[in-house]
């Protein structure tokens, strides 16, 4: 079915749009409004290079350190494909897919705010490059943050922009149609023209941190997913371990205020609700990895929420230097600035990385009371009938913890970690795009974690209700049915077989939401 395509007028720009474009093919398209604005600030451009004055950095200045060696008008073009040509110097694996296209959206949807000086058509060949599947390889390492994600941004720009010689060796390399070949190749066969840079659009287009936004939006759009399923996961684990109801009561969480913290425990009342498994035992209280689970998961969705609204922001940002701001008084309708330095999305990174991680550290504490007879009211060592034999989770357990260790390393504040560049004109920088990445592998360990957690709930759940001689009947209306769900997906563990199999079947549940709508 053919939908309306998602329109870029550098206002309106949301993450659910980002994750459809991103992950969907989701269509996109200038928006009408936005063309008057584009082409006002690239008309002053033109005159600017036309005149000679003012001096204006990047336009008719060299770069960094050389932004006070001045530039012809005739080497306006050279300029700008040298400028990315010479910044093409990331290194690494290249970025998925996925962030490829998320980072081409925001880009584009920058551009289109009209305060960059580029021509309309340099944002459509970026927007003809999504809709026709032509996705550029950018190297995943190599930015600072500031000014802007330059090296990986050049390489997204190697294959849009040629020079009179138009080499297919300095085209860079796309992927069309799940094949890798040169950018040129790929822009041929997607009929796509490619487009020889004017004055200011190459620095607009490398100049920003776009592909730490990219990386960003994805991880928010996931650590969100995760929250979801953090309260699923303790609802489960609640009724394996025959926990007690009373620290999600309503009055204890609207004491506190927190908002996050109430909606986790709202949550996680309405999965449990009708359970005759919670509250069968004379246990006064429960460990912290369950009674708290709404102070510590609530607390992961409120920064989760902060992180949300600096990242919706950024996408929306106008980022690379300089601006142009038409109802400026004065011949000089520039002005040069910091925009593209990605300090608010590291800080969200950070903060996220953070979040997450905490939402995995509480899930394996979890889990490693499911598999120990000490610690879970009456269940199985290692959830198996027959132990020694069989092994049951114990090695899943290990793994968990694993990437818990493995999350604290990444966990270490990027944004603090500035390394000046540029023989010191670039004397702070922010570490976004490492933020970011991080967070997105903090975000992968803890989908694996969870998952961990809804296969021992389930195998707990199963085993609770075999020495019982109850029936699933006896859960919670939630928890029901997400157990019924699992089950489905994953068969109940009556011999050790392999586990990771088992591990990525929960992560599909998890990233395809499979589990959800249930109590929240």
């Amino acid at each position: 079915m053919i939908t309306d395509p998602i329109l870029l007028d550098g206002e309106h720009l949301t993450i659910d749009d980002v994750v459809a474009i991103a992950r969907r093919d989701a269509r996109v398209a200038l928006a009408d409004n936005a063309r008057p604005r584009i082409a006002a600030s690239r008309a002053w451009v033109d005159e600017l290079i036309a005149r000679g004055t003012p001096t204006v950095y990047g336009i008719n200045t060299g770069f960094g350190v050389f932004a006070n060696v001045p530039i012809h008008a005739d080497q306006s073009a050279r300029l700008m494909r040298n400028l990315i040509l010479s910044h093409s110097a990331a290194v690494g694996d290249p970025l998925p897919e996925e962030v490829v296209r998320a980072t081409m959206a925001i880009r584009a949807n920058t551009l289109a705010k009209g305060f960059s000086g580029v021509r309309a058509v340099v944002i459509e060949t970026l927007i003809e490059m999504l809709n026709r599947g032509v996705h550029p390889i950018i190297p995943a390492k190599g930015s600072v943050g500031a000014s802007g994600d330059l090296a990986p941004l050049s390489h997204l720009a190697l294959g849009l922009t040629r020079d009179a010689a138009d080499r297919d060796d300095e085209s860079g390399e796309a992927i069309y149609r799940g094949e890798r070949m040169s950018g040129k190749r790929a822009m041929e066969l997607a009929s796509i023209p490619r487009l020889e840079l004017q004055a200011k659009e190459g620095l607009a287009l490398n100049n920003g941190a776009t592909v730490s936004a990219a990386l960003a939006a994805l991880a928010l759009a996931d650590a969100e997913n995760l929250a979801r399923h953090a309260d699923l996961a303790v609802a489960l684990s609640l009724e394996a371990i025959v926990g007690r109801a009373s620290p999600f009561d309503e009055h204890i969480h609207r004491a506190a205020g927190h908002a996050g913290q109430i909606e986790t425990a709202r949550n996680i009342r309405a999965l449990i609700e009708g359970s005759q498994l919670v509250d069968s035992t004379n246990k006064v209280q429960d460990a912290y990895s369950l009674r708290c689970a709404p102070q510590v998961i609530g607390a992961a969705r409120d920064a989760i929420g902060y992180a949300r609204k600096i990242v919706t922001e950024e996408i929306n940002a106008a980022t690379d230097n300089p601006l142009i701001f038409l109802d400026l008084e004065g011949e000089n309708k520039s002005r040069s600035g910091g925009n593209f330095h990605g300090e608010s999305v590291a800080l969200a990174m950070d903060l996220l990385k953070h979040a997450v991680a905490e939402i995995g550290s509480i899930s394996e504490r979890r889990v490693f009371r499911l598999t120990s007879a000490h610690l879970s009211d009456g269940l199985p060592m290692m959830l198996v009938e027959g132990g020694g034999t069989n092994s049951g989770l114990m090695m899943a357990q290990v793994t968990a913890a694993s990437l818990v260790s493995d999350n604290k390393t990444l966990a270490h504040p990027d944004s603090v970690d500035s390394i000046p560049t540029s023989a010191d004109q670039e004397d702070h920088v922010s570490m976004s795009t490492n933020a970011a990445r991080h967070a997105r592998e903090i975000v992968w360990n803890t989908t694996r974690i969870l998952a961990i957690e809804l296969i021992a709930a389930a195998q707990g759940i199963d085993l609770r209700l075999k020495n019982l001689g109850r029936g699933v009947d006896v859960l919670g209306c939630g928890t029901r049915v997400a157990h019924a769900r699992i089950r489905r997906a994953i068969p109940f563990l009556d011999r050790d077989r392999v586990l990771s199999n088992d591990i990525e079947r929960a992560v599909r549940l998890i990233e395809d939401g499979e589990l959800l709508g249930i109590g929240d």
